[in-house]
């Protein structure tokens, strides 16, 4: 089994500042790519950032400048470092880590809630 455990959600006010985490735990093999999504309700699930075990970043338009993802590849962790929060990054937090061989682990996700 392997098992993405989330942490870092909460409720913050805008213009604060939260971490979210993300550790794989289990029979974990090497993970290539590391990102997080969010889906907002009423809205489709999309990808917040990822990261490759190369380096190699990706941001949505609305979060760049804001957020930073970073990982840690010996403890198969992932992180989001998420500042200025605006009301609109209101969602729940999915992390999900995908190995060299293409398959997709997804964590139970994490309800981040930005007040005004």
């Amino acid at each position: 089994q392997v098992q993405l455990v989330e942490s870092g959600g909460g409720l913050v006010q805008a213009g604060g500042s939260l971490r979210l985490s993300c550790s794989a735990s289990g029979s974990v093999f090497v993970i290539n790519v590391m990102g997080w999504f969010r889906q907002a309700p009423g809205k489709e699930r999309e990808l917040v950032a990822d990261i490759t075990r190369g380096g190699s970043l990706n941001y949505a338009d609305s979060v760049k400048g804001r957020f930073t993802i970073s990982r840690d590849n010996f403890k198969s962790t992932v992180y989001l470092q998420m500042n200025s929060l605006k009301p609109e990054d209101t969602g729940v937090y999915y992390c999900r880590m995908t190995t060299l061989i293409g398959n997709h682990y997804w964590g139970k996700g994490t309800l981040v809630t930005v007040s005004s």
